[in-house]
């Protein structure tokens, strides 16, 4: 239920959110009363005039006991509850409140830990904030946890030509030396301007954000000579500081199809590794007051992260120079190229182990002998993977993504968790296999100091869950929990360097350790807030696919929006159409029958089920009834004697043999004394 109170004269004194839920206790039955208001001074609209879910701020909640739960009572509980504060946005926090009641997530966990590292000045394993969740439990843990001292993050000295790469450039350096050109990691970021657009102020802006983030202004580069320490490897060169031009091109109509294709060609153009930038910039202008800005980064200098931290500050620099009042960012203290070195640094740092040897040595024993994922395919695997895709939508209603909510909270887990059993579960009902390897991008911002950076920080983490046993969904939930807790305990190997190490059997038509992801982006989207100007987000279709299935899903006010991005050499488009259809079924059971075993839970849906059990069962047909089954097939053999009649396996027979072969059998039968309503007992396999 949604509540929207105004409020009027009468009801002034009710100002504070609690003194208003006091004010409806009052007058409304307990249940009736909502524990979460949202104090507008206006709905938001859209052009359409309705309700714009997606711009409605946060609710913030309000807790039963408020007055009675106890505050933090030691310096650490107080620094504790400070940091869960700042992440969850929730003023007032209790000892005894549970982070992922609050609205905590594994995202969110990642930043409490990120953090309390900082402010503690030693390591903070995110597993103890799932197993203690509260103020107290993990004052407790920390209290008695060994800290261990973390190596800082600092800036290094600019005086060498070339800098390292990080792991992540590095692979990217690599796979583009492999299929040059490719527009498989560009990543575009296009919106619709409606409005009295100042081409100047944009101009200006961007030129800021690349002058301030050195990633937009690096190419990677394969030059030993010219390297530092005369290693043999790819190496990154940073430019100086130039003013962008940002060209603004007329589309000649403004239809759709001219928009797409527009837009289309500016994704499709390659980068220059080695000369950069990796990243291109276009506005398109349709009419005087339509304007498309077209941003396209390559994924070695971007991230989903990153595309908030861009469009933040875009909006802050444009809506300052239209002002006439330009904004002054604060100065960063660490770049890209910091973090390349530092994290190469701190794989490498520790005794008697290195980071790098104790993280491998999980992973090494998690994922021995990872099966490939095999699916049934709609068409034969080709030998080497085709990156062409096709897109498929999918959507949990509002009322199930709550129940969803609600059953992960019980079972102690994170939405992810509960969906990456869901997912995992579907897979292993299509492929008939109970060891399951799924992977998942994980921010990959460590430290604090990386939260306002432009760059590629995202890692890969490989979920490899047993299903064997036909165990309820509850219990699998646990064998999940306990999966993503270890993995994310050694999230900082990065995945390049795993495959590098690990060197699994390589398949080259299957991507190394899994073949299909999941991704669920439950916080709040980035969007560009500028003056003078309606700004909406434009979807660009992507046209390829990085594994041979992918299920991404975005947390919006109206439940779960998904897409299954699928290899189209593989798959045929009904085939993910079904597949993401038994996806809501599945998941529909889930939160109907959550002790229900994962082979017994729903799949197919009311019209699917009908048709296998009737439908395809109606083989009804009518024939002449007075005469027996040999006669009508002599008749039919006379009529057609090399038609195909039966087949079984390898072999078939046309009707002439099939007659033949009655006919010595039943010679055969009367021989030894079979007649007309005697039972004659066969026993042969099946054929």
């Amino acid at each position: 239920v949604a509540y929207v109170v105004e409020h009027r004269p009468a009801a002034q004194e009710h100002g504070s959110r609690q003194d208003l839920r006091t004010f409806l206790q009052e007058r409304l039955p307990a249940y009736m009363v909502p524990s979460a208001f949202v104090v507008l001074e206006a709905l938001p609209l859209t052009p359409n005039g309705k309700v714009d879910r997606k711009a409605l701020p946060r609710p913030e909640y309000i807790r039963e006991d408020v007055g009675s739960q106890p505050g933090p009572r030691t310096p650490l509980e107080e620094v504790i509850a400070g940091v869960w504060s700042t992440v969850l946005a929730v003023e007032s926090i209790g000892i005894d409140d549970n982070f992922f009641a609050l609205g905590g997530h594994s995202l969110r966990a990642t930043q409490v830990v990120t953090r309390l590292r900082q402010v503690l000045g030693h390591e903070v394993p995110l597993r103890l904030l799932f197993e203690a969740p509260t103020v107290a439990g993990l004052t407790a843990r920390l209290t008695t946890a060994q800290a261990s001292a973390t190596l800082p993050l600092v800036a290094v000295p600019r005086d060498a030509r070339l800098l390292p790469l990080s792991f992540a450039q590095q692979r990217f350096w690599f796979l583009d030396q492999v299929v040059p050109d490719s527009p498989l990691y560009a990543i575009p970021l296009a919106v619709r301007l409606h409005g009295a657009l100042d081409h100047a102020a944009l101009e200006r802006s961007i030129s800021t954000i690349v002058a301030r983030h050195e990633v937009l202004r690096t190419a990677l580069v394969y030059d030993p000579a010219a390297s530092s320490d005369g290693n043999d490897l790819p190496m990154q060169r940073i430019a100086p500081v130039q003013e962008v031009r940002l060209p603004l091109v007329a589309l000649p109509t403004a239809d759709d199809a001219a928009v797409r294709q527009a837009v289309q060609a500016i994704v499709q153009q390659p980068f220059d590794f080695a000369q950069g930038p990796l990243w291109r910039v276009v506005l398109v202008q349709q009419t005087p007051t339509e304007h498309l800005l077209v941003w396209v980064l390559h994924h070695s200098i971007f991230d989903g992260w990153s595309q908030g931290v861009l469009l933040r500050e875009l909006s802050l620099l444009y809506r300052g120079f239209v002002q006439h009042n330009p904004v002054e960012l604060p100065p960063l203290p660490i770049q890209y190229a910091d973090y390349a070195v530092w994290q190469r640094q701190w794989l490498a740092q520790g005794a008697p182990r290195s980071v790098l040897e104790q993280q491998l040595a999980y992973w090494r024993h998690q994922l021995a002998d990872v099966p490939p994922l095999d699916l049934p395919t709609d068409h034969p695997r080709p030998a080497l993977p085709s990156d062409r895709g096709g897109h498929v939508a999918l959507h949990l209603p509002a009322a199930l993504t709550e129940a969803l909510h609600q059953r992960s909270q019980q079972a102690g887990v994170t939405l992810f968790m509960t969906l990456l059993a869901a997912w995992q579960t579907v897979l292993a009902r299509y492929s008939g296999q109970t060891d399951i390897a799924v992977g998942t991008p994980i921010a990959g911002r460590v430290r604090p100091e990386l939260e306002h950076l432009i760059g590629c920080f995202v890692n890969t983490l490989v979920l490899r869950t047993d299903l064997a046993g036909n165990p309820s969904f509850a219990a699998l939930l646990e064998r999940v929990r306990t999966v993503c807790l270890d993995a994310y305990a050694h999230q900082d190997l990065p995945f390049e360097l795993l495959v590098e190490r690990l060197q699994p059997e390589r398949d080259l038509s299957r991507t190394p350790l899994f073949q299909s992801m999941l991704t669920l982006q439950n916080t709040a989207r980035p969007t560009l807030d500028v003056p003078g100007l309606t700004v909406e987000p434009l979807a660009v279709e992507s046209t390829t696919a990085k594994f041979d299935l992918s299920l991404t899903l975005v947390e919006r006010a109206d439940g779960l929006h998904g897409v299954i991005e699928y290899r189209t050499a593989l798959f045929a488009a009904q085939t993910i159409e079904r597949l993401g259809r038994h996806f809501v079924t599945l998941v529909e059971g889930i939160v109907a029958e959550p002790e229900q075993r994962i082979a017994w839970l729903p799949l197919l849906s009311a019209a699917e089920r009908h048709q296998l059990i009737v439908g395809w069962n109606a083989t009804e047909a009518t024939y002449p009834q007075a005469r027996c089954l040999h006669q009508l097939v002599e008749a039919q053999a006379a009529r057609t004697p090399d038609a195909l009649a039966v087949v079984g396996g390898a072999e078939a027979l046309r009707y002439r043999e099939l007659n033949a072969r009655a006919n010595r059998l039943a010679h055969y039968l009367r021989e030894h004394g079979v007649g007309p309503d005697r039972p004659v007992a066969v026993a042969l396999p099946r054929s």
